[in-house]
């Protein structure tokens, strides 16, 4: 209830002071377990991830956020679930692949940290060791703004990344880079060359 609420809200919001845009969303599987990895250019990355489709989104969020008054009651009630930046979260990691193992959609920003100039930065292969874990599909994701006032921010969705062939060879090192490195690459081929600035 809480989530639908939040979800009516931001899109309320995204249109009335953004052009938003939506295309690709025909792309996002109607169930079953989906990670979305998407870039990072701002703070309101993961509400416009988040409201621009119709199955709820869940996110990892800095475990500090879960401390903050009012704030933090609400995050699980809205698909948020804790991680620990700058190490490996095991309790992160296992919360993920428990999600979807019950056909539940991850969103996962890739490069972890927000792009200061629009550039996609480099990948880090947590997305992929947990889609590859599971018996989810990647979808790539590319938010082009900036957000500024009644300008247009879109987000487009490509298609499903099957990983039944990268399982195949196994999960190891190599196999995590090549997808993560698949990944980044359909995610730059959704956003323009020269992003806006």
């Amino acid at each position: 209830m809480l989530y639908q609420l939040g979800r009516s809200l931001c899109r309320t919001y995204f249109r009335l002071f953004f052009r938003w845009e939506i295309k690709g969303a025909e792309h996002i599987p109607a169930d079953g377990p989906v990670v979305i990895c998407c870039n990072h250019i701002d703070n309101m990355d993961p509400p416009l991830l988040g409201s621009s489709i119709s199955r709820k989104v869940h996110f990892m969020a800095k475990k500090e956020l879960f401390s903050v008054p009012l704030l933090g009651p609400i995050l699980p009630r809205l698909g948020a679930y804790p991680v620990s930046r700058g190490a490996g979260d095991k309790g992160a990691l296992r919360k993920s692949l428990e999600l979807l193992k019950e056909g539940k959609v991850l969103g996962i920003f890739p490069e972890g940290t927000r792009s200061k100039n629009g550039q996609l930065g480099k990948g880090r292969t947590g997305a992929a060791f947990i889609a590859l874990r599971s018996d989810s599909v990647i979808v790539p994701a590319a938010v082009t703004g900036p957000y500024r006032k009644f300008q247009r921010i879109k987000i487009t969705f490509g298609k499903p990344i099957d990983l039944t062939p990268y399982r195949a060879k196994g999960i190891n090192s190599e196999t995590v880079e090549e997808v993560m490195e698949k990944t980044m690459n359909e995610i730059a081929a959704l956003l323009p060359i020269n992003p806006p600035n």
